[in-house]
Formats: C-alpha cells, sequence, structure tokens
C-alpha cells in the first residue's frame, strides 16, 4: 500500500493524520469508494461496519484488514458527517486531496458502493467486497487474505 498511498497522509474517524504505511502494512485493504448522499451506500456502511468490527475486534489476534475511504460527497462537511454518523473506525482519504479523483479512475470506478479490496502492491483481490460480504459474511476474507501473499496467524 505504500506504492498506493505514497505520501500521502489519511485521516481517523477522529479526524488524526495517519500514516498509511503504518497502518496499512501487511494488510489486506478494502479501499471503500461511498457518500452519505447515496442510499445505497447508506444501506451498505452498516454491513461493513459490522464485517469490520467482526474481524477488527472480536477475532483474536485482529484480522489484517483495514478500510480506506474515498469519499464522493459534496464536500469535505458531508464527508465528516458521514463518517461520524456511519462510519466504524477505519482511515480515509482527506477530502480535498484531489488523489481520489485518479483512485476512482485507477480502479475503475463508475458507480457507488463499490469496495475494491487489493494487496498490498495495490493490486486488486477482487472489486466485488461488498457482493461478497453481503454473500458469504466473514467467510470471504479467508478467501481475501490467501490472495494477499500475507503470511500470518488469522483464524475465523
Amino acid at each position: 500500500m505504500v506504492d498506493v498511498f505514497s505520501g500521502r497522509l489519511l485521516v481517523s474517524k477522529d479526524g488524526r493524520s495517519v500514516d498509511p504505511e503504518e497502518a496499512l502494512q501487511n494488510k489486506v485493504v478494502g479501499l471503500y469508494f461511498s457518500a452519505g448522499w447515496c442510499s445505497p451506500c447508506r444501506d451498505f456502511t452498516p454491513v461493513l461496519c459490522d464485517f469490520y468490527t467482526e474481524l477488527l475486534e472480536e477475532t483474536e489476534p485482529p484480522a489484517p484488514f483495514e478500510v480506506v475511504f474515498i469519499s464522493s460527497d459534496h464536500s469535505a462537511e458531508e464527508m465528516v458527517g458521514y463518517m461520524h454518523a456511519m462510519h466504524g473506525d477505519w482511515l480515509a482519504l482527506p477530502f480535498h486531496d484531489p488523489y481520489r479523483h485518479d483512485l476512482k479512475k485507477k480502479y475503475n470506478i463508475t458507480a457507488i458502493p463499490k469496495l475494491v479490496i487489493v494487496k498490498q502492491t495495490g493490486e486488486v483481490i477482487t472489486d466485488k467486497g461488498r457482493k461478497q460480504i453481503r454473500e458469504k459474511g466473514l467467510s470471504c476474507f479467508r478467501n481475501w487474505l490467501e490472495s494477499a501473499d500475507i503470511f500470518q496467524n488469522f483464524s475465523s
């Protein structure tokens, strides 16, 4: 993920700046393209929250997984409001970072919500993360982990 977010900072839900190299190292990363004004997004976000919470808070050790929110909101205020109202304790690309447009192009985002699961290199494991979580729940994480070439002791 160093390549994907090189030279950038991410922000946490509480507004702290986070070094992506530290936060995303050796993790499967879900790039979550979403917006608060989008009703399918508001429908899926709580599902993603539950998935994230179960993986990180209810497994020992916590699963090597992180979500990075890439906003399609109309303003920074909308983005922050959406994050505070609905999001899990995951990271986001700052609203004013023009890189979010580059990421939408790079991962061919034509509609939201879209959850793209990527390896450390930024290579796509699946662009159907939302569908897989809805259909398979936590079991889809093991498949992502196997595809990600991350070797860790993780059991679910």
